[in-house]
């Protein structure tokens, strides 16, 4: 069997799989189901400084090869993730969990980073920067590589753990972004996170979902974030975790060939909760097939 091992920022991960922020909760659902200790390690819940209901209903409309989803970052704030989920998760993972946070604000992220890097169990901050800048009249931090410098400089200051800056694919430009970050002092760069979209219901003749628009995930975009993935790693020198449309252990070799130290499974969670699961137990097959012996080996190799 060939050899399956990564290392994510100075930490091995028995494989680069991956389970992607909101659609694996905090793990206990599918560990409920199998041992998710078999996974490399995975990205739990977005987190947030306050407590967030997220946005009205409906949140979620189905597309061909994939789905649009509007949560609204709903989740129960950083104090009790950090009080009662992580206390709940370290009982039955016994990893290192990858934590995921989300702002409004750059003290917003500074707050809620500065009180994870306190928790044993998490390895990884995992940054997302898709969110709207309220002092910034809305646009996402991740739009501008400025904003998108300003958060990586402020998370560098409060947290001695590796931070990984998760991108927006919604830009012109995702490589200038890339760039900003690592020179911030990112310890490494994750995307894509969903692509902007909407149906609208032909009954009704409204938006199907009530915020109108929501992010597009599945298996549809994993050509865009292939794409995004090669020219990001082309250009950077930190660590890249690809993500977007990843539905078989296929896609993990693809996505590592374009760049990529690890891989994150997202909406496949959430149609088959066994698909992460599934795709470690594939990897071996697969990479026999393709005559790989140590995955390390193939990582950028299309680059």
């Amino acid at each position: 069997m060939g050899r399956l091992s990564v290392n994510l920022c100075g930490i091995e991960l028995d494989n680069p799989v991956i389970p992607a922020s909101g659609t694996f909760g905090y793990g206990k659902e599918f560990n409920e189901l199998y041992d998710i200790n078999c996974l490399g390690t995975f990205s739990f819940k977005g987190t947030t400084k306050e407590p967030r209901f997220g946005n009205p209903t409906p949140r979620i409309a189905e597309c061909t090869a994939g789905m649009i989803n509007a949560v609204g970052l709903q989740n129960p704030g950083v104090e009790k993730v950090i009080n009662e989920e992580l206390p709940e998760l370290s009982g039955f993972y016994h990893k290192k969990v990858m934590a995921n946070v989300s702002g409004f604000s750059v003290e917003d992220y500074a707050f809620t980073c500065e009180k994870l890097d306190k928790c044993d169990i998490v390895g990884w901050i995992e940054v997302n920067i898709s969110c709207p800048n309220v002092h910034g009249g809305g646009m996402s931090f991740g739009t501008s590589a400025k904003a998108a410098a300003e958060v990586t400089e402020a998370v560098k200051r409060v947290t001695k753990k590796p931070v990984i800056m998760k991108l927006s694919p919604n830009v012109t430009d995702i490589v200038s972004i890339a760039k900003a970050c690592e020179e911030a002092g990112a310890d490494g760069i994750s995307l894509i996170n969903t692509l902007l979209g909407m149906r609208i219901d032909l009954k009704s003749k409204k938006p199907v979902i009530a915020n109108k628009m929501g992010g597009f995930s599945g298996s549809a975009i994993f050509p865009v974030a292939l794409r995004m993935v090669y020219q990001v790693a082309s250009n950077v020198k930190v660590p890249v975790v690809g993500m977007g449309g990843v539905t078989t252990a296929e896609d993990v070799i693809e996505m590592m060939l374009a760049g990529a130290t690890a891989v994150e499974v997202g909406a496949a969670n959430l149609v088959n909760p066994y698909a992460s699961k599934e795709i470690i137990d594939d990897l071996p097959a697969v990479m026999k097939k393709y005559d790989i012996e140590n995955l390390k080996d193939i990582i950028g190799g299309a680059l």
